[in-house]
């Protein structure tokens, strides 16, 4: 094996379980614990307003869904990705999403996103579980800094990234295309491993 494998796969995402007791966090894609409601949930979440604007997730039918759940494994499998389903503690009903994916792994740079179902809105999941997987990214994976890029319009977002001890940096003008298909300004957000945790 070279060295740049071996430092490929000191790297990489390797899927895991994070319980965090009310909530569990599991892996998605065609062989994790959530296979059987996935479908439905990933067909509920593409619905919503709110995550059709901010994070639209490309599902539309069942073949779109069984592609998501492709595209997740396959990021798991590279080592590349971390997409991982935000499930009730209680009864493993779907609240939402995190993920975290290398924008540049050999410099250790990485992004994380983040949606969540209507009923799982205001409860503070998504700190939660964004605080969890960017632990997890920094401890297993060895992530030097960690990105959170999002539309200056979703102040629902903008509140989870300081929450979670992103600090704002600046705008990015115009630099993503949404679900209204238009191009809107960004506030890019990031967490430095040497970053002390949040309060």
């Amino acid at each position: 094996m070279s060295t740049v494998e071996t430092a490929a796969d000191q790297h990489a995402f390797v899927p895991v379980t994070l319980d965090l007791g009310d909530i569990v966090l599991r892996p998605w894609g065609r062989t994790a614990d959530v296979r059987g409601g996935a479908v439905p949930g990933l067909l509920a979440a593409a619905a919503d307003p709110a995550i059709a604007l901010w994070n639209p997730i490309r599902v539309t039918d069942e073949a779109s869904a069984e592609a998501f759940l492709d595209r997740c494994d396959a990021g798991w499998a590279s080592g590349d990705s971390a997409a991982f389903a935000v499930l009730d503690g209680t009864d493993a009903t779907l609240l939402g999403n995190v993920s975290l994916r290398w924008t540049n792994r050999a410099d250790r740079l990485a992004m994380t996103g983040y949606w969540l179902t209507p009923a799982a809105r205001g409860r503070g999941a998504a700190t939660r579980a964004t605080r969890a997987v960017t632990s997890w990214g920094i401890a297993t994976a060895g992530t030097r800094r960690i990105e959170i890029a999002h539309a200056v319009g979703n102040t629902a977002s903008c509140r989870v990234a300081e929450r979670c001890g992103f600090p704002a940096e600046g705008t990015l003008r115009e630099s993503h295309r949404f679900g209204d298909g238009k191009y809107h300004d960004e506030h890019l957000h990031a967490r430095l491993a040497t970053d002390p945790e949040p309060a």
